[in-house]
């Protein structure tokens, strides 16, 4: 039962820890994403060099969403474009953008 308790606990005390993650505003989002939609609102866009295909975003689970965009901002995943686009952003427009994305219906 001890085995069991301590991590139980330590998991509990680090997620009391954590900042309350922002309520995100979909309006508010979307007017944020618009200039997102030259990449991510294409059609089977596929970025010139290098060459890979740009991800549909829309009916993404929002909290990926939240954890991607934030590990953009902070250098931790690389990509120049999506890390200047999400260095731009607040926590809160991070939130408001995956509460939109995560409303809408991905594309087919």
């Amino acid at each position: 039962m001890k085995r069991i308790l301590l991590p139980a606990a330590s998991l509990a005390l680090a997620l009391a820890a954590l900042p309350a993650a922002a309520s995100g505003n979909p309006e508010n989002g979307k007017a944020l994403f618009y200039t997102c939609t030259g990449c991510h609102g294409i059609v089977d866009y596929k970025n010139a060099y290098p060459t890979y295909r740009v991800p549909k975003v829309g009916g993404q689970n929002e909290a990926y969403l939240i954890a991607a965009l934030t590990a953009y901002k902070k250098g931790e995943r690389k990509h120049p474009t999506m890390q200047a686009q999400a260095e731009s952003f607040s926590d809160q427009e991070i939130a408001d953008i995956a509460a939109y994305l995560s409303s809408i219906k991905p594309a087919k």
